[in-house]
């Protein structure tokens, strides 16, 4: 990250990171300018929470840089559930705009990450003044529950290995960067976070990723996974 804070972002630059997110091409320019007024661009510094369950929902977060980890944790016990990990452009903390005013989930950063917080009034204004934006939720909303729905088809019928050869074609996909040798999943990823999100153990998950570098399905590079051979971890 550059030494410049988050708070001495003028407006115009507030207004440029909404214009290169996902809902930039849903906005015309006052509106677009209205949302960068009554935004605050915050810094969050990695394994920091940004929410936590039963905090007030009162706001939209918008990803200028860096990533969020969304995730469920137990409050008695502390274990946590990844839920997903999402990049730069990207909305979340949507509940705000249809939950009972708290929020049942936690939002970390996942790596040191810059954040435009705007209040859920002013976006539910946009959205009355914007179909397109309306639209736009309403689809974000739709896939992600799609996506949960099939991570919990996952759970009741697949094994373990299965889950986890999904998911790293999923990740492929969404974080995927094209290499001489396959395809880089530019995303760090320890092993521990990848048994939250399938469900297994840390030393399941290593065992099985041990196994899937000796067959030459995959390979570590700094800390990424790097697919050597992309449809070959949905059967084997």
């Amino acid at each position: 990250m550059s030494h410049r804070r988050a708070c001495d972002l003028t407006a115009d630059e507030r207004a440029e990171i909404i214009r290169q997110s996902d809902i930039g091409a849903r906005l015309d320019e006052a509106l677009l300018a209205q949302l960068a007024d009554t935004a605050a661009a915050i810094d969050y510094r990695r394994r920091r929470f940004i929410y936590r369950r039963s905090d007030v929902a009162d706001t939209l977060y918008l990803i200028a840089r860096g990533r969020v980890k969304l995730c469920a944790v137990n409050p008695s016990s502390g274990r946590e559930a990844v839920i997903d990990i999402v990049g730069p452009g990207y909305l979340f903390g949507e509940s705000a705009l249809y939950a009972s005013g708290f929020r049942e989930k936690c939002a970390v950063a996942y790596e040191n990450t810059r954040l435009l917080r705007i209040p859920v009034g002013e976006f539910r204004g946009g959205m009355v003044e914007r179909r397109e934006l309306y639209d736009y939720i309403f689809r974000l909303v739709g896939q992600r529950l799609a996506r949960a729905e099939r991570r919990v088809a996952d759970f009741a019928l697949d094994a373990i290995p299965a889950r986890l050869d999904k998911l790293l074609i999923e990740l492929s996909e969404r974080y995927g960067r094209r290499e001489e040798e396959g395809v880089l999943i530019d995303l760090a990823l320890p092993h521990r976070e990848i048994a939250s999100i399938v469900g297994s153990t840390r030393e399941s998950v290593t065992v099985r990723l041990n196994a899937m570098r000796r067959a030459g399905m995959i390979d570590f590079v700094n800390r990424k996974i790097l697919i050597k051979r992309l449809h070959a971890t949905a059967v084997v």
